[in-house]
């Protein structure tokens, strides 16, 4: 055997163990396996074979032997590992604890158990969630009109309200023991989508007690005495909730809290009883106005030990429900960021008992944990319904247009510009309603947190570029606003979206993978633990199953990136196959990086919040494709679906490829980063996007009537009317499908000169008389063309109307004034 030869087999038996995962013991056993052949095959005689003994059998006694290792490596790695081990607060630890991890840790740890994301069953809506979504829904979006409640009310109408807290919107998350609905989060993001599809303010309204709100405080953290004194009034309506969290002081950074509470003994409903004095200036709380209970998030102090423990003052922050006509509460001011109810609280002294902490004293101080689980659940559902809706209504009403409106000579949808942007939408609607389905089904099986975060982000973004892209095929038809415009409430909705529930900004550079990888990741958080511990022996077994795991997650990396993926696994056969091996590759080199990454950079990493976001949108795509993929498994894998499926996977694999990119790049150690690109990128950078055939392909289907149209635009308002905004394009566009054939003939005989006359009925004569057209036929071509033009023209209104917009007391009239 040659040197060469051995060198060889020693390089591949390396590679395959690490790529195999093989235990420490393993790895002892073939070191010792491989220098015995040696010898046996002359390769190394008596003093080579004392050398391999001395350099390798050492370390090999060192690290199988336990207190040995302990003693004289794994005690020098613990005391570096405490030295570089950030501070958390004490609010940074229960963000990182509250709440649970789900999908989002196998596509993070490199090896995804893909038969659980097949396996698992999505939520399905109920015959009564159906029932509920089809009639109440129905009927309450019917009484909705967005621009009279934009423009004219400022609020919601009150057979609106009524309606609302009589068929008990407000209470979806209550359970039905205590006089709720009790529907699933996947039930309650549909039906708040389909009001959003009509109303966006009332969907404002309708969600926000459904997401963080006093109702779901009580569910999960309440009192029984709390739960029968409040819940059966805020499922019947009669009680209006509000949360106060924010204020001029705190958005994004809740532990920033200025407002306090101090435990005291004070007089309430004529007896003194123990309770607290609270402070308090909120800001930007949706239903204050109109809120009759108020949830309340405060610091609180216990300077005299009233709580009964002599060793604390400051038990932080805690939630509290007080009813909002409590002397010294002051509410019913509204800010104006649009029509639905949101205004400031303040609060000087306010003395309620004790009793009002969410969950009784016991409770005090528990509020973070409260806020940060309920929050989680909330982003899941609330503003991914949101999005979804914005971009339904964009992909349906934009595909007709594209079909309707003709521009040199041809429907505006067949040139590439535009189709570049109507594939877009396409595209990104499906990856939505992907993730809106496994993200909401998700929440009814755990509290996952990271994940929310993640669709509360992207879904929220990719809103905001279906609604662009919308009003840019629009044009002027996008930009006028009126009563027709069906796209200017989603566009001035965008910034709302983007701020509520953690600004976008914070929650993907500081969130999504400052989160992740700590909750995530199989070793980082049980070493902290040990490290704060102090536990020595715990740290030796998770530092060791860390290496191995590192090791074993850079060879895979490394391997599927050489090979293109190919020795990686797929679940499936058929199409989808090869986007889950690309995925598990992509899957591996995050795991690698993220472990290079938080060794090097140990706490630092906390302050580079460019690279944590860029490794945050890797860990995004990877969950958002993969949902994707469960989308297309659960759907039957559709013929029609295909090229949806291809755009959202070539999108989401050079995405992440720009992620991880733009993450090496900017890495502030080269060297370092030079090998994190040999293990990630061995064969360069392979995904490129979209590419225009398909782009062609997704910006011709966007314009044809199909059961994969209604599917993607399933559970929108559209109107009933062909006076409403949707209605007309709906009627315009279905009457085009009819009559297309007979249109573009007499289209084609105007442009080749053939008719006489000047206008369309004088055109339409001609052609009759020219035997081009019959007469029934031109008068199918003039039916369609009166609704053609109907569609595309925009509101107008007298100077009379505009004025009188300035006056609040005649809303009923000014709203017989319009004219379009």
């Amino acid at each position: 055997m040659s040197v060469l030869l051995s060198i060889v087999i020693a390089l591949a038996a390396i590679w395959f163990m690490a790529y195999k995962g093989y235990s420490r013991v393993t790895w002892s056993i073939a070191t010792v396996v491989y220098f015995a052949a040696l010898a046996v095959f002359g390769v190394i005689g008596p003093v080579g074979l004392l050398i391999a003994a001395v350099v390798f059998g050492t370390p090999i006694v060192v690290f199988n032997v336990e207190s040995l290792r302990k003693s004289w490596v794994t005690k020098k790695a613990f005391a570096g590992f405490k030295a570089v081990l950030p501070p958390m607060s004490d609010t940074e630890r229960e963000a990182l604890e509250a709440g649970a991890t789900w999908w989002e840790t196998e596509m993070f740890r490199g090896k995804p158990d893909w038969s659980y994301l097949l396996n698992f069953k999505r939520t399905q809506l109920t015959d009564e969630e159906r029932s509920f979504l089809d009639n109440e829904t129905d009927t309450l979006c019917a009484m909705l009109d967005e621009w009279e409640i934009l423009n004219e009310r400022h609020d919601i109408p009150p057979e609106g309200w009524d309606y609302i807290r009589e068929h008990k919107f407000f209470a979806m998350l209550i359970p039905k023991e205590h006089g709720g609905l009790g529907f699933s989060a996947l039930a309650q993001s549909t039906i708040v989508a389909k009001i959003a599809s009509r109303s966006l303010t009332t969907a404002v309204t309708v969600m926000v007690p459904n997401s963080l709100g006093p109702g779901e405080l009580l569910v999960h953290y309440g009192t029984k005495e709390q739960q029968d004194k409040w819940l059966p009034g805020l499922a019947d309506g009669s009680q209006i909730p509000c949360f106060g969290l924010t204020g001029p002081e705190v958005g994004s950074d809740a532990g920033a809290l200025p407002d306090y509470g101090i435990v005291t003994k004070g007089q309430y409903n004529g007896e003194e009883v123990v309770g607290m004095k609270l402070t308090f200036s909120k800001r930007w709380i949706t239903l204050a106005p109109v809120a009759t209970v108020i949830g309340l998030a405060f610091k609180l102090q216990d300077p005299e030990h009233l709580l009964g423990d002599e060793n604390k003052t400051d038990y932080g922050i805690t939630c509290a429900l007080i009813s909002a006509d409590e002397p010294g509460v002051e509410i019913g001011k509204r800010h104006f960021p649009g029509a639905f109810m949101n205004g400031p609280i303040h609060g000087n002294e306010v003395f309620v008992p004790l009793d009002a902490i969410i969950g009784g004293p016991e409770r005090a101080g528990g509020g973070w944990r409260m806020l940060v689980e309920c929050l989680s659940a909330g982003r899941g559902i609330s503003l991914p319904a949101l999005s979804s809706a914005a971009a339904k209504m964009s992909y349906r009403m934009t595909g007709a247009w594209g079909r309707i409106r003709r521009q040199f000579k041809l429907p505006i949808g067949k040139f590439e510009g535009v189709q570049e942007a109507t594939a877009r939408i396409s595209g990104l609607n499906y990856k939505m309603e992907a993730a809106r389905i496994l993200t909401a089904s998700g929440v009814d099986e755990c509290t996952p947190s990271v994940v929310t975060a993640m669709a509360k982000y992207h879904m929220t973004e990719w809103m905001r570029t279906v609604v662009n892209d919308a009003m840019d095929v629009h044009g002027g038809r996008g930009i006028q606003q009126g009563p027709r415009n069906y796209l200017s409430s989603s566009y001035v909705s965008i910034p709302i979206a983007i701020t509520v529930e953690g600004a976008n900004i914070l929650t993907r550079s500081l969130m999504i993978f400052g989160q992740g990888a700590i909750r995530c990741h199989p070793y980082v958080f049980p070493e902290m633990e040990a490290a704060r511990d102090d536990n020595l022996d715990e740290f030796d077994d998770l530092l060791w199953s860390h290496v191995g795991y590192s090791v074993n997650r850079g060879a895979r990396s490394f391997t599927f990136g050489l090979f293109g993926s190919f020795l990686a696994k797929a679940p499936v056969d058929g199409v989808a196959a090869t986007y889950y091996r690309k995925l598990e590759r992509f899957s591996s080199s995050l795991a690698i990086v993220s472990d290079v990454t938080m060794g090097m950079m140990g706490g630092e990493l906390k302050r580079k919040e460019l690279l944590s976001a860029r490794l945050g949108d890797v860990l995004s795509e990877l969950y958002f494709a993969s949902a994707t993929l469960k989308y297309f498994h659960d759907e039957g894998q559709p013929a029609e679906d295909v090229d949806h499926l291809h755009y959202v996977m070539a999108e989401s694999l050079a995405n992440i490829e720009k992620a991880f990119d733009a993450f090496l790049r900017n890495f502030p150690n080269r060297f370092v980063a030079g090998f994190m690109r040999v293990l990630v990128f061995p064969a360069g950078r392979r995904h490129k996007g979209a590419t225009d055939a398909l782009i062609n392909k997704l910006g011709d289907f966007i314009m044809e009537p199909s059961a994969f149209r209604d599917r993607l635009s399933s559970d929108i308002y559209l109107g009933k009317s062909k006076d409403s905004a949707t209605g007309r394009m709906e009627h315009a566009f279905k009457t085009l499908i009819e009559v297309e054939p007979l249109y573009d003939k007499f289209f084609k005989a105007v442009a080749k000169g053939q008719l006489e006359g000047l206008n369309v009925d004088a055109r339409l004569k001609s052609a009759v008389e020219k035997d081009i057209l019959t007469q029934d036929e031109a008068d199918q071509v003039k039916a369609y063309d009166d609704l053609r033009y109907d569609a595309i023209l925009t509101d107008a209104f007298s100077p009379e109307y505009l004025a009188d917009m300035k006056n609040q007391d005649h809303v009923d009239d000014r709203v017989e004034t319009r004219v379009a």
